[in-house]
């Protein structure tokens, strides 16, 4: 990054919104905090509740962890630039947010895989789900995730930073650092870089997608058998929260990168981006919390 013209970027944000822009301040302001909110009750509920001690719930506080790592990432910088029409970081600053972006959003999908993997068990095979999902192997999946996607995104990251800089605009039309607009501003080739994101998007965003497609084909199957309506809908129950979360998840995020970029107008790109960055941290601890049974259950004997 020795030698760069460009040394500091210029974040947008939503330089149309001016009419609007301190309703929409309060109104992510409010999904922000609420967002931290619910997924640090979930973390402490789990945490501290004796009857919440196992492998569901354990992975439930990993993905709450990754939602307040996504959301604490991006929303600061964009209540900011919302307020000052614009924000201006240093490019090493925008590099981490990148790194820490993909980071949280790699290890959501792994997370995702891992938990749906434990319905499956549990749906599919209960007799055999306690002697295969213990704490051990919990734990290993779970840092398996971190470890990844943590890996993953500094060797992108790194691939990146050698890039050389320049040109007369160092302005980003949107609100956080994201790897298309970043290259964007570069005057190397990016081929190799955009070969190797395509690359790594297969272990941290494919492989998980069609782990978690394979499971639920074979939990419905396994749910549509069962002769009982009553162990239907507890199954159903069981996993539906974690399907609907996963819906709302990979749909945002393939609506992101699976459309071409000149396929999609930038308020539209911004909009998609909102749903997987600040949205899904708030409606998972909601949806999770509002189905969950347990979780309720906790939450009315600490009232």
């Amino acid at each position: 990054m020795a030698g760069n013209n460009i040394t500091s970027i210029v974040l947008l944000g939503f330089p149309t919104l001016n009419k609007f822009k301190v309703t929409i301040f309060c109104l992510l302001l409010t999904i922000y905090c609420f967002s931290l909110a619910g997924n640090t009750l979930i973390i402490i509920l789990v945490s501290k509740t004796k009857s919440l001690y196992s492998p569901m719930y354990f992975l439930l506080t990993q993905l709450s962890l990754s939602d307040i790592l996504l959301t604490t990432n991006i929303v600061p910088n964009l209540l900011c630039a919302l307020l000052t029409d614009g924000i201006n970081m240093s490019l090493s600053a925008c590099l981490t947010q990148f790194y820490f972006f993909g980071a949280s959003e790699s290890s959501e999908c792994l997370l995702l895989m891992v938990m749906s993997y434990d319905r499956y068990l549990a749906i599919c095979h209960p007799l055999h789900y306690n002697p295969i999902m213990t704490s051990n192997l919990c734990v290993i999946l779970v840092t398996i995730s971190w470890v990844l996607s943590f890996f993953i995104l500094l060797f992108e990251t790194l691939n990146v930073n050698q890039l050389y800089f320049c040109g007369s605009s160092n302005v980003i039309d949107h609100f956080f650092c994201e790897i298309d607009p970043i290259l964007d501003l570069s005057c190397s080739s990016v081929f190799y870089i955009k070969v190797l994101a395509l690359v790594l998007c297969f272990p941290v965003l494919v492989c998980p997608f069609l782990v978690v497609t394979v499971s639920y084909v074979y939990i419905v199957v396994t749910i549509l058998r069962l002769q009982s309506i009553t162990q239907r809908q507890k199954a159903f129950t069981t996993c539906g929260s974690h399907l609907l979360v996963v819906s709302i998840f990979y749909g945002a995020l393939f609506s992101i990168y699976l459309i071409p970029e000149t396929g999609q107008s930038t308020a539209i790109r911004k909009i998609f981006s909102i749903v997987y960055t600040v949205v899904t941290p708030l409606v998972n601890p909601l949806i999770y919390s509002l189905r969950n049974k347990d979780i309720k259950e906790t939450i009315r004997k600490n009232i």
